[in-house]
């Protein structure tokens, strides 16, 4: 009887064992985890920076959840973008709001690529009564805060050397790409601290030694009383290709001249007006060309630029730019021509001149082969 007991007593114990181990496994699936609603044990708020991401798969979930920590840091340097609104005026100057605006995600999208460095996925729950996905991603905040406050560290060590750099430089194109530089840095860096303020429970941020209006300012005066462009057109439109460059280096933040360049440095007798350091000089051709289409009309066009140090009167860089274009007639064919030369000079052309110039781009000189309008003629 005893043992009879014992056995039945055995039985009862491995079924309750059983029905314990799958109820838990049945909870596992069910319950859900409290970082759904925003609160994690965990995952405390003071060490983790948290996104909550869902979906009908899994991958997508997770993708969710990083979008999520993301977020949050784009929200931060959004709030503080006024702060660097002088370098998106002379960046984009002239452009409409929205062009400018792409300057700001430029920047956005290097931190928010330095800030998913630092996420991870640390947990999954999936809903099967809805079939739902969730996933958590978490930043470790000291962990974050030691990366973001190491490339800080860096950029303050490179802005002070191109601001001393700037400062020492006795050639005026090198402290204007000193100047530059610096100043395109400390936007960058002032991006990493606006994370940084996200990243500390205490949005506490760095400060720096320089402000960005500051170094903005500086370079703008230097510019406008020390490296003034002179333009040179001939050949065919040349008040209409003139004037599309002359624009388009103005919206890059160079200054240009006003005078018509007569082939000497001296513009006149107006002493206020500073002398051109820089030429821009080239030719612009236009004609009519025969691809045997019944229907359009096709006219070319080409350019070659030079840049001229005046000083040197060395050639310091040189491009070309060109175009065909088709229309009904040869008069419409030309005007359409013009039209795209003109879009061409005040973007393409001037910018990888104002490129050039602030040392971002290194325009190739062409010596010994003949420029593109050398070629078309042949």
């Amino acid at each position: 009887m005893i043992n009879r007991l014992l056995e039945m007593k055995n039985v009862v114990l491995v079924l309750s064992t059983i029905g314990a181990l799958s109820g838990c496994g049945g909870l596992g699936d069910q319950m859900k985890p409290d970082w759904i609603d925003g609160v994690s044990a965990a995952y405390p708020s003071g060490q983790y920076l948290l996104g909550v991401g869902q979906a009908e798969s899994r991958t997508v979930a997770e993708g969710h959840a990083y979008v999520a920590v993301a977020r949050i840091f784009k929200a931060e340097i959004s709030a503080h973008a006024k702060d660097w609104e002088s370098y998106f005026l002379i960046e984009q100057r002239g452009q409409s709001s929205a062009e400018r605006r792409l300057t700001l995600e430029n920047l956005t999208r290097v931190s928010t690529d330095k800030v998913l460095e630092n996420v991870r996925i640390v947990d999954r729950w999936m809903d099967r009564e809805k079939k739902l996905h969730y996933a958590l991603a978490g930043m470790h905040r000291p962990q974050a805060e030691t990366a973001f406050l190491e490339k800080i560290t860096e950029l303050d060590r490179l802005i002070n050397d191109d601001v001393v750099a700037a400062h020492r430089a006795s050639e005026k194109l090198a402290k204007v790409r000193a100047l530059r530089q610096a100043t395109r840095n400390l936007v960058l860096r002032e991006t990493y601290n606006a994370d940084l303020r996200v990243i500390r429970p205490s949005g506490q941020g760095t400060a720096s030694s320089y402000r960005v209006s500051e170094l903005t300012r500086e370079l703008e005066q230097f510019l406008s009383a020390n490296l003034v462009l002179a333009v040179a057109v001939t050949g065919d439109q040349v008040e209409t290709a003139q004037r599309a460059l002359t624009e388009g280096l103005l919206k890059a933040g160079l200054q240009v001249t006003s005078q018509p360049w007569s082939g000497e440095r001296s513009l006149g007798s107006d002493s206020s007006m500073p002398l051109p350091e820089l030429l821009l000089r080239g030719v612009v051709r236009f004609w009519s060309i025969d691809v045997h289409d019944p229907q359009f009309k096709y006219v070319r066009w080409c350019s070659d630029f030079e840049v001229v140090d005046l000083t040197s009167q060395r050639v310091v860089g040189a491009l070309s730019k060109g175009g065909k274009e088709g229309h009904l007639s040869e008069g419409e064919a030309t005007a359409k021509a013009v039209r795209v030369m003109q879009q061409d000079f005040s973007t393409d052309v001037a910018k990888a001149i104002a490129a050039h110039v602030y040392g971002e781009l290194e325009l190739s000189v062409q010596t010994s082969q003949p420029a593109g309008c050398l070629r078309a003629a042949q």
